[in-house]
């Protein structure tokens, strides 16, 4: 068996070993969110079971049996947010802050997994069930650690704000109402986002760092449409619905929107390019040091793990056409999905798109998910709290801005002013452990845990 081999294997071991013995070592409280995390896998919040009203009421027992019971469930269409607020007793106290957290989880298939994706499961080393990773162990960390400081007596000084919402995995309806229609309910100085950041590890043990989130890309949805006179199948045109719009999506393949830097995407790559080694981490330098080196940064984008991260991107993700098998079709449709760079403005991006398809081709939006917004500003008080609880549990292991290239709930609270910082405490084994939405999701024991303590010491830090 090779060194390297070995050193993998090692490395792995470690990781898992760590995770058993803190199961081992945990006391009433850990006990206490492992048994609650149970409950809460075992709830299948998928859309259209409306099963999240079952949550709302899991977890309001628990905030009311610990005397937090400022709390508001708001019912929208087929599920349900809850927000909660404990306010501080301090006079001129400073604005509050958001936690934030969805409850709701992407469907899962029983047969598509290796057992009943909405039964906890507990076995080696890792914490297995729909959500587990997305977004339950985040709903947990805030509760446990709400529960924990409510218990300890600690006294706010300034009022702490939570939302769970209900549908953040299809409409986002629960994060747009609370930022708009709720507003005076959740209005704070900034939000915590338990959806995003958290670290890696690879299998040898090798910290990749913990991001930090403070940005992410604008969803728009476009359908690209060629309609035909058509005719029998017999007798083809010299113009084809279906070919035409073949083509068109041809050209998209090879097309790329300009690369571009923002704050967190500057700090990014800046701490990037200090781990990564080789033509990689080279090419991250001279972007970070010209952000008109198109060349460096379509070198970056080629790698799978950098992905969207230096431009907007459209990809077709859906495609239909045709009546029948012995006509010519008269209308073919192509889905377009595109995730749309922080101060981009998606009619930018339609132009951008009409003028790739030309005159034969409909470009029309079918679905947008949030405004465009800017990065939020690192601020020295959240990125301090977050470094300080992650590093004393992985000291040296380096804090990283990140920026999402898909969209979370923070989305819609960064279009009306409010900063987002996703600060999860939790971390990953990569790629193994990256099942999110995903077959077999599952977390690591000691990750679940640790992003309970990161998470209370978090709140007591700027809360206190």
């Amino acid at each position: 068996m090779g060194k390297k081999l070995l050193a993998s294997l090692f490395g792995v071991a470690a990781i898992v070993s760590s995770s058993l013995s803190s199961a081992a070592k945990m006391d009433a409280w850990h006990l206490e969110g492992r048994d609650l995390f149970e409950k809460v896998i075992n709830i299948p919040t998928v859309e259209g079971r409306k099963k999240v009203n079952g949550l709302v009421t899991l977890l309001k027992g628990e905030f009311e049996a610990a005397g937090l019971t400022d709390i508001t469930v708001k019912p929208h269409g087929d599920t349900e947010s809850m927000i909660l607020r404990w306010s501080s007793k301090t006079k001129n106290k400073a604005k509050p802050i958001l936690l934030l957290a969805h409850m709701d989880v992407v469907e899962a298939l029983p047969e598509d997994w290796s057992f009943d994706p909405f039964v906890f499961q507990e076995r080696d080393g890792y914490y297995y069930g729909r959500g587990t990773k997305d977004n339950k162990a985040g709903v947990l960390a805030i509760t446990m650690s709400m529960l924990r400081l409510k218990r300890e007596n600690f006294a706010p000084q300034r009022d702490i704000i939570v939302l769970f919402t209900g549908d953040e995995e299809t409409t986002g309806k629960g994060a747009e109402l609370a930022s708009t229609q709720w507003r005076e309910l959740v209005d704070a100085e900034y939000a915590l986002n338990s959806d995003v950041g958290g670290g890696s590890f690879l299998k040898d043990g090798t910290a990749l760092g913990y991001g930090i989130q403070a940005a992410e890309k604008t969803y728009r949805t476009y359908t690209f449409s060629v309609r035909n006179p058509g005719g029998h199948s017999s007798r083809p045109r010299p113009d084809n619905a279906i070919y035409e719009l073949a083509s068109v999506l041809k050209k998209l393949e090879a097309f790329s929107f300009e690369p571009g830097l923002n704050e967190v995407t500057r700090a990014y790559f800046s701490e990037r390019a200090k781990i990564e080694t080789g033509e990689l981490g080279e090419a991250m330098k001279r972007w970070v040091a010209n952000p008109s080196d198109r060349e460096a940064a379509d070198y970056i984008e080629a790698f799978p793990t950098e992905v969207g991260k230096t431009r907007t991107r459209c990809v077709a993700t859906r495609l239909e056409g045709g009546h029948a098998d012995n006509a010519l079709a008269q209308l073919a449709e192509a889905t377009v999905n595109c995730r749309i760079l922080p101060g981009i403005d998606p009619a930018d991006v339609e132009k951008a798109l009409k003028q790739l398809a030309g005159k034969g081709v409909e470009v029309t939006v079918s679905d947008a998910f949030g405004a465009p917004t800017d990065a939020s500003p690192l601020r020295d008080d959240v990125v301090s709290a977050y470094t300080k609880a992650v590093q004393k549990r992985h000291a040296g292991v380096p804090i990283i801005p990140q920026m999402s290239t898909g969209a979370t709930d923070g989305l819609f609270f960064r279009a009306v002013g409010i900063p987002v910082y996703g600060v999860g405490g939790q971390w990953i084994i990569s790629p193994e452990d990256e099942r999110a939405h995903g077959r077999d999701e599952r977390i690591p024991i000691s990750s679940f845990h640790e992003n309970m303590e990161i998470w209370y010491e978090m709140i007591g830090d700027l809360a206190g």
